[in-house]
């Protein structure tokens, strides 16, 4: 960990604890700020905040009042999930302060470089790739953010002879002002999020965020198949690294007569890779790229690719049972992933769908419903995908109350041979905390049919 001294004696607002507050609050005490902090959640059923005062840092909760913002503070670090329209973060920029995550913090204290991965689709599953390609490859990786421990934590225990592989959300690359990873991945870019975010052009330019301060000695690799992951990577400073998987590129990744190629290198044939699911193509072709552009050998890439075969939440083999295979898809928290989801699949699927209403329609799902034999709805969209299974031809169509009643309404509807896939196409926020407590309840409802 690197010592600096920029926040000595610096008054500072953490805003918002979770895992993400605490550990910030808890750095910057350290690095000699004087911190409070302030969580929604009352005192007395905070445990957060409770560990926190025992650390000599001053902690208000309960509410979030505005006037608090008077009392002089030169910079708040704010939760990621606090939207910037909250009256906190909007009082704090009429004064002036300036606002950050705590990826910022990672990246100034980190001894190790980044490779920092973000997108609508796919963040995970890169990101996983590229930690396991590094690990093979004696590279000494460290996960962090979205998908592992908070960045700020990991980055003070790296050293110069790591790399940090860390997965980014928009919500996190809206603050940051000097975060510049070494590697930027951008997998793809589809609506989402715009309750958060507004409009898809604000959504955009939080993704573009992560090669805003590269210069020519950073990568950026990108979709080369999109129009505004392309646009980011003309914008961008950085050495620029195309991946496709519908051309044959001059450089970067591609696939050319069923092999994955790198820079006109071959590296593995497709029918080799373990990983199911044509969309996962784009998430291979990044992240291999990385891991080229990091020193990895050909053999390690090659290695992972061969024997792994997804993450949990993302097309998660389950189970089968009778002759039905289970798979939970609890992170397709858009229609698209859906989509790719289903086109995974040559045979009969039974469909579990539904939750958050962030008032899109689910139209665009119609065409990739021919294999659905039965779909099985919950959650505040439960009509909506009822009538888009309606107007798609599904004979079966059942209403249920959540994940867990589901599963057993699924199971009647199959036949030996069927996929019975839990694919919502929505956050699951109306019903379950996270994606993975839905994924870990249809899991057990699973378990619960042998």
């Amino acid at each position: 960990m690197k010592q600096i001294n920029s926040y000595v004696h610096k008054k500072i607002l953490v805003l918002g604890l979770a895992k993400s507050g605490v550990t910030a609050a808890s750095l910057l005490h350290k690095l000699g700020a004087f911190v409070t902090v302030n969580d929604k959640k009352p005192f007395s059923e905070n445990p957060e905040a409770q560990g926190l005062l025992e650390q000599g840092i001053k902690v208000i909760c309960g509410e979030h009042p505005v006037e608090l913002l008077d009392e002089g503070f030169e910079l708040i670090v704010k939760n990621p999930g606090i939207p910037y329209s909250n009256p906190m973060i909007q009082g704090a920029i009429e004064r002036g302060i300036p606002v950050i995550t705590e990826v910022e913090l990672a990246y100034e204290i980190s001894e190790a470089p980044f490779i920092g991965i973000t997108g609508t689709n796919g963040k995970t599953t890169t990101t996983t790739l590229v930690f396991e390609m590094l690990k093979r490859g004696n590279k000494n990786p460290l996960i962090a953010g979205n998908i592992g421990t908070v960045a700020s934590g990991v980055a003070q225990e790296a050293t110069n002879d790591n790399w940090i592989v860390i997965e980014l959300s928009s919500f996190q690359l809206m603050g940051i002002n000097t975060f510049n990873p070494k590697i930027a991945i951008i997998t793809n870019i589809y609506d989402a999020h715009l309750d958060y975010h507004g409009t898809k052009k604000e959504y955009i330019e939080a993704k573009a965020n992560i090669t805003k301060n590269q210069t020519d000695c950073e990568y950026l690799i990108y979709n080369a198949d999109q129009h505004e992951t392309r646009e980011i990577a003309r914008r961008s400073k950085a050495i620029t690294i195309p991946f496709s998987t519908t051309n044959e590129l001059e450089k970067g990744a591609y696939i050319k007569n069923g092999w994955i190629y790198f820079n006109e290198e071959q590296i593995i044939e497709i029918e080799k890779i373990a990983l199911p699911g044509r969309h996962n193509l784009e998430n291979i072709l990044s992240a291999m790229a990385a891991a080229k552009l990091s020193g990895v050998e050909n053999e390690a890439i090659q290695e992972v690719l061969q024997t792994f075969s997804g993450v949990r939440h993302r097309l998660q083999y389950v189970a089968e049972v009778n002759g039905r295979k289970f798979y939970n898809d609890s992170k397709a928290t858009n229609t698209l992933a859906t989509i790719n989801a289903l086109q995974a699949f040559n045979r009969p699927v039974i469909l579990l769908a539904g939750g958050l209403d962030r008032g899109n329609d689910f139209d665009e799902l119609i065409p990739y419903l021919k294999n659905v034999k039965a779909l099985v709805t919950f959650g505040q969209t439960a009509n909506k995908l009822k009538s888009v299974g309606e107007q798609a031809g599904i004979k079966m169509i059942r209403h249920v109350d959540n994940v867990d009643m589901a599963v057993p309404v699924a199971y009647s509807f199959s036949e030996p041979g069927d996929v019975i896939l839990l694919s919502p196409a929505c956050a699951s926020w109306d019903q379950y905390k996270s994606f993975e407590v839905r994924g870990d309840i249809f899991i057990d409802a699973v378990h619960k049919l042998n």
